[in-house]
């Protein structure tokens, strides 16, 4: 040892590791390889990575393959990784070998050098021998994605996507008696009620927990048990299933053995489907909260009817401005997920005969769309929509004004002379009830029923 530094060994000859370090020849190899983006994989995959280590070692142990010590140490070690205590000898850059075999030797060494010192015996656990023993970097790496994707959507996301939805539904509630102009090409529409528009937000993302639970299921499936090409080769018949049952009771989550190793080694598909139904996730984000930006828009030159939270300044220069800070921060976030689903999507092709080449951009894409998603959800939920507060007199100006209420007058006068009265009103400034009184066209009685605002944002013809 000199500088710092303790020279490792691997089969390309011997390497300086720094001597804290817990982590062997490969990581620091891996380290010196990749300094491409600073970026790691997070605690979400770590945690499973850490959670399989420990599940196969106490597996390996009851079917024969380990010695006791070796295997309790194991996964005393393994158990520790996946609480976090050792996230920071995670040191291998995302952008590496596409298997993740880099990330996996790292998860490797960590656990065999901790396992080494808890028995009290350096070297005495080999991290290719011992700890990855009946695995390898190809059924383990697509194995962790599954597990943590499932676990951020069924733990984060999907408790984030009812939060939000409550919110909406909440709104929905409490705006049902306002009515208002309805828009269609940005152009007045026909009469909607503001309750309306936020149910419709809600049903948004009712929609979206139903996809990603759907998506989340497909998850179950993982490659553990197909080892190097799917074959199962250097693997007990019986280790996959019985690693995967531990790991289902310590998450309470279900997972199981992939139907077809080939297919769960070479295709990533499931992975790619859920970053689709993430992409959808966003596609809502972005309408809402577009929808929400343009609806508050003003105070006096805009649409303005309803107001946002002031959750802060907006302008460095111009005093009193109030922007909508959580609605573009919403549609950042949908903007990210979009180009990380294109990133799953083109990785996902590169399942090249037998093995994905690109999984851990993959990982990395995929984790961090579920995880910004969670986050702004709850916080869109919190810091907007819960306290948005509606404009009923702007509503109504706009609605009192709007050519299109003379849509309901086609059952009286006909579709040509609804035109006309839409037409003067829009020039002249005049509401549709106006025109009408003006030229006569109707009876009070007739003008009172057919222009009546509420009933048109029902289903049904006058007088039914």
């Amino acid at each position: 040892m000199s500088d710092g530094f303790r020279i490792e060994k691997d089969s390309l000859g011997e390497v300086r590791v720094p001597i804290g370090a817990l982590y062997g020849a490969q990581t620091q190899r891996a380290v010196e390889n990749f300094p491409i983006s600073g970026q790691g994989f997070g605690r979400g995959f770590i945690q499973a990575l850490g959670m399989l280590k420990k599940a196969a070692a106490l597996t390996n142990q009851e079917l024969g393959n380990l010695d006791k010590e070796i295997a309790e140490a194991i996964a005393t070690a393994a158990g520790e990784v996946a609480t976090g205590e050792w996230d920071d000898q995670f040191v291998v850059d995302i952008y590496q070998t596409g298997s993740g075999t880099s990330t996996n030797m790292n998860a490797n060494e960590v656990v065999a050098h901790r396992a080494s010192q808890i028995i009290g015996g350096e070297g005495s656990v080999h991290p290719n021998d011992h700890v990855n023993f009946g695995q390898s970097s190809n059924d383990l790496i697509p194995s962790a994605i599954h597990i943590a994707a499932r676990v951020a959507m069924e733990r984060e996301l999907i408790p984030a996507l009812t939060h939000l939805r409550d919110a909406l539904s909440g709104r929905a509630e409490a705006f049902d008696h306002i009515v208002k102009s309805g828009r269609t090409h940005l152009m007045d529409a026909t009469p909607v009620r503001l309750g309306q528009q936020f149910g419709g937000y809600a049903h948004q993302i009712t929609k979206g927990i139903e996809r990603v639970r759907h998506a989340s299921e497909e998850l179950t499936e993982l490659a553990l048990g197909g080892t190097a090409v799917g074959t199962g080769i250097n693997t007990h018949a019986e280790f996959a299933e019985r690693v995967i049952a531990r790991v289902s009771e310590e998450l309470d989550l279900e997972f199981r053995e992939a139907e077809n190793h080939f297919e769960a080694q070479a295709a990533k598909d499931a992975a790619v489907n859920a970053a689709g139904v993430l992409n959808t996730v966003a596609t809502s984000f972005f309408k809402i909260a577009d929808d929400v930006r343009w609806l508050a828009s003003g105070p006096t030159s805009g649409i303005a009817e309803i107001r946002l939270p002031a959750v802060q300044p907006g302008s460095s220069i111009m005093p009193g401005k109030v922007n909508p800070v959580m609605c573009e921060a919403m549609m950042m976030v949908a903007a990210r997920v979009m180009g990380n689903h294109t990133t799953v999507t083109i990785a996902g092709q590169r399942g090249n005969f037998e093995l994905n080449v690109m999984m851990p951009v993959l990982a990395q894409a995929l984790l961090e769309s579920i995880a910004l998603l969670s986050n702004v959800a709850r916080t869109f939920a919190d810091r907007c929509v819960q306290g948005i507060e509606a404009n009923e007199a702007r509503a109504k100006e706009l609605l009192e004004k709007n050519p299109s209420i003379a849509t309901a007058l086609n059952l009286y006068i006909g579709y040509d002379d609804a035109t006309k009265v839409a037409k003067e009103a829009a020039e002249g400034g005049l509401s549709v009830r106006d025109v009408v009184e003006k030229k006569g066209l109707l009876k009070p009685e007739e003008i009172d029923e057919a222009l009546d605002v509420r009933a048109m944002t029902e289903p049904g013809l006058p007088g039914t």
